[in-house]
């Protein structure tokens, strides 16, 4: 059996949806023999969305003046111009226009609550999808063998006691963003779900009964890691009605993974139950074949990433000082389409950072002319922003994280002033 040390280290649990509802039997016991505490004190909060597959930034906020993307695209390229035959860009700034289906981004970056980083990727070339995740999501792109992931070393930073729902990742498994030491929960579904532990190879696919043994072992230890408010979260998890609940503002999620996901997300925010870094995941973004233009498995894809994030950000409400959202992607497509219709493994992309404390109405980085000696390999828009720089100066000015040695190790860069001083 494990060892009580190997279990507090594993730190991870692993909630996901069964067949059978609530939690286990003896965390209830637990739970209900703690006298309940009020609301836990707000803390700020960052959302993090990975768009898996490979989003095509040229297309998501597309250079629309640039003939040598035209030339590049003729079936894939799209204009700002109004005519009565074409849906156009969402014009920016009158060199970057936004894809039409993502109107629900708009209002916005004209509020200046939206910023675009354009030109961001990973200083490894790799075109693996496997590997630039996992390089992107450890936060060393030239060190595979570093085993825990950023964001698990950012909540080891944070610097204050937290609660077993400091790190929630609503996914069915661990992302590689929360691999680590500290401790951290995927949960894929809160109407139903049960607790497994995670982290522990002996002990990932354990049954309910010989994890309550384990507990008995090492919960004196836990009580003493992380008091009585763990076990008034999880009980206070338990008794809430997650299936009825109302979004704030009218707020409309689109009935999707990401919508749901967000949506959840939104709920454990609101119970306060100390709730600091969220991950979510969509999927699709490997654009190969038919990729679309205004409409199409791309404009489809943009439509519920842009409708997803704006109904979570209208449903924060008052929680709107305290978050923070950004997606990443683990690289772009190339700048020429290909033969089937769409657009193959690149280098750049884009990503969005959304909170009220974002230099936002503005597409930052360095974006080229897409002449092929602009090109990297004469292919692809180049990477010119480090996703490290943008990464740790959201960590940094939202979380008040402020140790980059620790966060991205080997990194000496520059941030770029996504985020309000």
């Amino acid at each position: 059996m494990a060892s009580r040390r190997g279990f507090i280290k594993a730190g991870g649990l692993a909630l996901f949806g069964i067949s059978v509802g609530g939690v286990p039997s003896f965390v209830a016991r637990a739970a209900n023999s703690r006298k309940s505490i009020g609301l836990y004190k707000k803390n700020k909060i960052l959302v993090c969305i990975f768009q898996r597959g490979a989003m095509d930034g040229l297309m998501a906020v597309t250079p629309f003046n640039d003939e040598y993307l035209k030339a590049a695209r003729p079936t894939l390229s799209m204009s700002a111009a109004k005519a009565q035959d074409t849906t156009p860009l969402i014009d920016l700034d009158g060199r970057f226009g936004m894809h039409p289906s993502m109107t629900a981004f708009e209002p916005l970056f004209r509020d200046k609550r939206l910023a675009i980083v354009h030109g961001i990727g990973s200083p490894n070339n790799t075109r693996s999808h496997f590997d630039a995740q996992d390089y992107m999501e450890s936060g060393t792109p030239f060190n595979k063998g570093t085993s825990s992931g950023w964001l698990n070393r950012a909540t080891g930073l944070l610097g204050h006691d937290a609660t077993p729902f400091r790190a929630v990742s609503l996914t069915s498994s661990m992302p590689r963003s929360f691999y680590g030491d500290n401790p951290s929960v995927a949960i894929s579904n809160l109407q139903d779900f049960a607790i497994q532990l995670k982290g522990n190879p002996m002990g990932a696919n354990m049954a309910a009964k010989s994890f309550e043994e384990l507990y008995d072992q090492t919960s004196s230890a836990l009580l003493n890691k992380t008091g009585k408010e763990s076990f008034d979260a999880v009980k206070l998890l338990q008794k809430t009605d997650v299936r009825n609940y109302q979004p704030a503002n009218n707020a409309v999620y689109p009935n999707s993974p990401l919508g749901n996901s967000l949506k959840q997300i939104a709920q454990l925010i609101k119970m306060d139950v100390g709730l600091e870094v969220a991950f979510a995941e969509s999927g699709g973004w490997d654009t190969h074949f038919n990729q679309g233009a205004v409409t199409g498995i791309f404009s489809r894809n943009v439509l519920d990433l842009s409708t997803s994030i704006a109904a979570f950000w209208t449903d924060m409400g008052t929680y709107q000082d305290d978050v923070t959202l950004m997606t990443m992607t683990e690289f772009g497509r190339t700048v020429k389409q290909n033969g089937t219709g769409g657009t193959d493994h690149g280098r750049a992309s884009c990503n969005f950072i959304l909170g009220n404390n974002v230099s936002g109405g503005v597409v930052h980085g360095d974006v080229k002319t897409l002449a092929i000696e602009n090109l990297e390999d004469g292919r692809d828009l180049a990477v010119t922003t480090d996703f490290r720089a943008v990464f740790s100066e959201v960590a940094d000015r939202h979380l008040r994280i402020n140790n980059d040695t620790v966060l991205f190790p080997d990194w000496k860069g520059q941030k770029i002033g996504v985020m309000n001083a």
